[in-house]
């Protein structure tokens, strides 16, 4: 039986664990071929054993740092190389930074959520932007966070590079509007990761629903059948919201 992404190619960051993890297992088992970015090369190699025992095609793995961004370029040449397109490409990786008022905020710190976040999400687009384009459906998911609307005290790095991403977001679809491209931003809520236990380590996991339960959320986002664009979709509530700018 034919599987619904069979034939695609899906590139996903931050995949070795968390809602990167899931994604690249649920579109493994899809069909698609998964592109695995991640730092760590043994934590990759658990991921592909995992979707071969699924039942998917080995994934192509590649351990690297999303802030080396010649990397990134050269990740884009390879894939056109090997495949000359490209149709999903989940933008995961992040970081938390930290928790602390901006005052006491260190230089390094905001550096390093920027470049994670933000920067590493532009670079990729600009890389993968031809192979979307020879896709004949073209999706781009990119991992937001409700702290992007919510003014939280101590959450200001954080906040402001999910905020920034959003922006990235919105312009990269309005400029790919009239191809086969479809843009979305993608809220996940609170979920059961290590991201979250940093956050409120005094949290019960239990309480909080899995990657696993947003992954065919993620599907939907990343199939053909897929329409809209430049926008977020709110996996606590299910809703696709619109941005709206002050009037």
């Amino acid at each position: 039986m034919t599987k619904p992404f069979q034939d695609r190619i899906a590139v996903v960051t931050g995949a070795s664990r968390g809602i990167g993890r899931a994604a690249a297992l649920a579109l493994a088992e899809a069909g698609a071929h998964v592109v695995a970015v991640a730092r760590t090369q043994g934590a990759l190699e658990e991921l592909d054993d995992d979707i071969r025992a699924a039942g998917g095609s080995p994934a192509t793995l590649v351990p690297l740092d999303v802030t080396d961004l010649d990397a990134l370029d050269r990740l884009g040449l390879a894939l056109y190389e090997r495949w000359g397109k490209l149709d999903v490409f989940v933008g995961n990786a992040g970081v938390l930074g930290a928790l602390t008022p901006l005052a006491h905020l260190d230089q390094k710190v905001w550096d390093q959520t920027m470049a994670v976040n933000v920067t590493a999400n532009w670079r990729l687009l600009r890389s993968f932007d031809p192979l979307l384009r020879a896709s004949d459906a073209g999706r781009a998911i990119l991992v937001t966070s409700g702290a992007a609307h919510l003014g939280e005290a101590y959450w200001g790095p954080y906040a402001a590079s999910k905020a920034a991403l959003e922006a990235l977001g919105r312009a990269y679809a309005a400029e790919t509007v009239k191809t086969k491209i479809r843009v979305m931003m993608l809220n996940p809520g609170p979920l059961r990761t290590r991201m979250r236990a940093s956050a409120f380590p005094g949290e019960k996991p239990e309480t909080l629903r899995t990657p696993e339960e947003l992954a065919p959320e993620i599907l939907r986002l990343a199939s053909p059948e897929w329409s809209e664009t430049g926008k977020i979709f709110d996996f606590p509530t299910g809703k696709v919201l619109t941005h709206r700018a002050p009037e």
